[in-house]
């Protein structure tokens, strides 16, 4: 199954495996120890699973809001 993202102001969205919920932007700063806007989209799928398919260059959140 793939795995969805959906960027916000204050997180993102995730249908992963079948199942969605929202990383918060104060948990994803934690988990990386980044501002939430220098996240790439590859660091967030490296937090939803264990081992994710990465294609293409990795985005910045920033770039995408």
């Amino acid at each position: 199954m793939s795995t969805s993202l959906q960027f916000t102001k204050d997180g993102v969205d995730v249908v992963y495996e079948g199942t969605e919920f929202e990383l918060k932007k104060d948990l994803i700063e934690e988990a990386t120890g980044k501002s939430y806007r220098d996240v790439t989209d590859h660091e967030v799928l490296g937090i939803v699973a264990e081992d994710p398919e990465l294609d293409g260059e990795p985005v910045r959140i920033g770039d995408v809001l």
